[in-house]
């Protein structure tokens, strides 16, 4: 392994720089792929001097400017993607070049270049509002958004690249990612950022709904594990769930925080439980979840500092920033 040269695409962002971390720690040469337009520099900022570590700011749609940056890679981790609901509600074009015509550049570059393998970074919101709790890999695909759609397309053209190129490839289906450098900006959306803004403003913190719905709250060293343990396996054509099997409320995660609570209305269309079934990766490849949720929303709390630029949501800048998700809904004929 301590010859490899990989590459991340994202690799500034919140799970790619994570993803860095892992992979320098392995012995790797690492090189970054990012536009920096939801990345940050800071996250990458006390790798700065590493010799194994080069990063190239480029969009990953184009093709013909980063194509040279793929020669001599041994495997491909594509974390690079636009997210969050509601502006891909909005702006759903951009979100598609980002998410599905980039992915077609990564792997056209992927390609050219005979990299030996591609590790997707797939969504969970495929499941839509899923029907089978725990979710396997084989349940219903059933995409709500156009984010989670364009992540789902993305996958698709990975399965389908492997298939018709014959290039290794393995999708890893995220369910809720939290830890240190999740993003701070943006629309209302991420509990974790907004709740840490909140408690750093000392205002109370903003639930939907009563609180009571769960997620399967994955730390982000967790992710990076999977991976690292995707990218230097024999697996091939798979596809992974990535979480913890252990579904926590955001109640739950209000007592940890410590706080006054406010209630503000349920978003219609939102699952009421995300809940992981990860028996395939445990087996196939040999991988758990390590960090407590308890102990991972307090190394969170350690790094709070991290959220003191971000903005602070209360109930009225929330009802503005999701009037459009509630009106596109309400058109659904969603209650």
């Amino acid at each position: 392994m301590s010859e490899r040269c990989v590459l991340v695409t994202g690799g500034a962002g919140f799970i790619g720089s994570h993803l860095v971390d892992a992979l320098l720690a392995c012995g790797c040469r690492v090189r970054v792929i990012d536009n920096f337009s939801t990345g940050r520099r800071e996250n990458l900022s006390h790798l700065q001097g590493d010799p194994r570590l080069e990063v190239v700011e480029a969009d990953i749609a184009a093709l013909d400017r980063v194509q040279k940056h793929f020669e001599g890679v041994d495997t491909v981790f594509h974390l690079a993607a636009l997210a969050d609901i509601v502006p891909s509600i909005v702006h759903p074009q951009a979100y598609f070049h980002s998410n599905v015509t980039g992915t077609l550049s990564v792997l056209e570059a992927c390609r050219a270049a005979k990299v030996g393998k591609v590790v997707y970074s797939a969504s969970s919101s495929c499941y839509g509002i899923a029907t089978e709790l725990p979710t396997k890999e084989t349940s219903a695909i059933d995409p709500q958004y156009p984010y989670a759609l364009t992540k789902y397309l993305g996958e698709q053209l990975v399965v389908h690249w492997r298939k018709v190129y014959g290039m290794k490839a393995v999708s890893l289906r995220l369910f809720n990612v939290y830890g240190p450098r999740s993003r701070t900006s943006g629309t209302y959306g991420a509990v974790f950022g907004v709740f840490l803004a909140q408690k750093l403003a000392g205002r109370p913190f903003t639930v939907v709904g009563d609180g009571q719905q769960r997620r399967d709250f994955i730390f982000v060293t967790d992710v990076a594990r999977a991976f690292v343990k995707a990218g230097f396996s024999d697996a091939d054509g798979e596809i992974f769930n990535v979480g913890t099997g252990r579904p926590q409320s955001v109640n739950r995660l209000i007592e940890l925080l410590g706080g006054e609570k406010i209630f503000i209305p349920k978003r219609p269309g939102e699952p009421d439980c995300t809940w992981a079934d990860i028996t395939k990766i445990r087996k196939t490849l040999d991988w758990e979840p390590e960090v407590a949720f308890e102990d991972g929303v307090k190394e969170i709390v350690e790094h709070i500092d991290y959220w003191r630029n971000a903005p602070v949501w209360t109930p009225e800048n929330i009802a503005e920033a999701t009037r459009d998700w509630f009106k596109f809904l309400k058109e659904k004929g969603c209650s």
